[in-house]
């Protein structure tokens, strides 16, 4: 099965990500520099993608114990 369109589960990332760039807006209104609380914001976000796809769990099985990180 081939997935085409919106891919399910994304509402909950995009969600996630706006409420962290209001919530950096506002600690950058609070520390007087909005573009650092953007910035803040954003380094936090793509954490929080990181975080969001790994819980989802994208690739179940992607454990090799025969893989020591040196093979290519």
């Amino acid at each position: 099965m081939t997935q085409t369109g919106w891919p399910k589960g994304r509402i909950g990332w995009i969600a996630g990500t706006v409420v962290l760039l209001v919530l950096g807006v506002v600690i950058g209104l609070i520390l007087h520099n909005v573009w650092l609380g953007l910035l803040l914001a954003v380094i936090i976000s793509i954490g929080w993608l990181i975080a969001y796809e790994s819980w989802r769990g994208r690739t179940p099985g992607l454990d090799d114990p025969f893989d020591d990180g040196a093979q290519l």
